[in-house]
Order: C-alpha cells, then sequence, then structure tokens
C-alpha cells in the first residue's frame, strides 16, 4: 500500500527568532548617548546636530532589520500557503521532464517532436547514462505508451531510466530534448528553493518544472 504524505513547515511550530544583533546595539547606542549626554563637557558641549545625525542613522538601520524581520515572516506564510494547495496534487499524475521509473509497466510518455521533423527517435538510457534503447516513433505530439523495451525487444529491467526524443530530418538531428512523462505524485515536500514533488519510485522534480496534471489513469 502506497503512503502519501504532506511535509509542511506548517506543520512544525517555528522557534522565535533571536534578538537582532543590530537591535543589541541600537538600544546599546541608546544607553552610552545617554551617559555621555550626562558626563560631557560643559564648557565644550557636543552639538546637538552630532546627536541628531547619529539617532536618525541607528533609528533607520533598526527600522530595516524590522522590515526585514516583517519580510521573512511573510514569506514563510505564502510558503505555507503553496504547501496546502500541493496537498490536492497528492495522488495525481504529473508530466514533467524527470527521470523515469520503469516497474514493468508502461509509461505514459508526451513526446514533442521539432518543427521541421521527419523522423522521431527515442534515446533511452539506465541511471549509469548507458544506451539500452533506441526506438523509431510516429513524428506526433500524441500521447505514446513506452512499454520499456530494450535495443534487443527484450523487457528492461526495473530501474531508472532517462528518455529523450531525437528529432530528426533525414539522417539530421534537429534537436535532442528530454521527453515528458506522467508519474503519480505520492509527497510534496516545502524548501528553500520552492516546493518538491516526489514521484512513485522515489523520483524528485520541482514543482515549478510540471507541465500537467491529471487524474491517474485505470
Amino acid at each position: 500500500m502506497d503512503v502519501t504524505s504532506v511535509t509542511s513547515a506548517a506543520t512544525t511550530t517555528a522557534a522565535p527568532a533571536p534578538a537582532s544583533k543590530i537591535s543589541s546595539d541600537f538600544n546599546t547606542f541608546l544607553r552610552m548617548l545617554t551617559v555621555q549626554m550626562q558626563n560631557q563637557d560643559p564648557m565644550k558641549p557636543i552639538d546637538s546636530a552630532d546627536y541628531a545625525v547619529q539617532l536618525a542613522t541607528f533609528s533607520g538601520v533598526e527600522q530595516q532589520v524590522r522590515t526585514n524581520q516583517l519580510l521573512a515572516e511573510m514569506q514563510g506564510k505564502f510558503q505555507q500557503l503553496g504547501m496546502s494547495e500541493m496537498a490536492s496534487w497528492i495522488g495525481k499524475e504529473a508530466r514533467s521532464a524527470a527521470p523515469v521509473r520503469y516497474d514493468g509497466t508502461p509509461v505514459t510518455l508526451s513526446p514533442n517532436p521539432a518543427v521541421g521533423a521527419d523522423r522521431a527517435v527515442l534515446v533511452v538510457k539506465d541511471a549509469q547514462g548507458n544506451l539500452v534503447s533506441r526506438e523509431e516513433i510516429a513524428v506526433s505530439t500524441d500521447p505514446y505508451q513506452w512499454l520499456g523495451a530494450a535495443i534487443d525487444g527484450a523487457p528492461l529491467p526495473a530501474g531508472t531510466y532517462s528518455i529523450a526524443l531525437e528529432s530528426l530530418n533525414g539522417e539530421r538531428v534537429i534537436s535532442t530534448t528530454p521527453v515528458e512523462h506522467y508519474a503519480r505524485v505520492i509527497e510534496a515536500m516545502g524548501g528553500p528553493q520552492g516546493t518538491k514533488l516526489v514521484l512513485e519510485g522515489g523520483i524528485e522534480v520541482m514543482a515549478s518544472d510540471v507541465t500537467a496534471l491529471r487524474e491517474p489513469q485505470r
């Protein structure tokens, strides 16, 4: 039985942020300034303009620190909202150009031949980068059921494979691009780079790299 989960910053309570060092320095400055004013030479008092400049400078820094803290808090809240939306993705099939986890069942590919191509060839490599299959397919953007056949036609062993599409005009290769495919989403994880999805077989892909979403195909 597959286990699905959503990992979110919203499920944990963040520890309170420590006081800013600049804030601490600002309070120290005020205390030192007060002492300085109390003990200044009455014959040579410090110019009040100097006080104003120093106070304005430290006040501006303090305000910037607080602004940064508020922005960080807002970013965390936006991330939590994003994770809540990602929860609805669990169990659906996402389309991306991530590596394919093959377990013996057909995989739905979404080829996209280049303009001007009159031939299209699937180029399949294993996790070590070894070429294991070259399969010519129709020059079409229609979904294609990849059966996992090796060069000799025998079934490939279960594992992770990268699939690219060679678009050719005659014998000339126009382009080689990763082929997108559908895989079921089993987990969503938040992180500093954004939301990452875990597909069946443990394949990871950024949510921003998903180009389509559909209900599981029976």
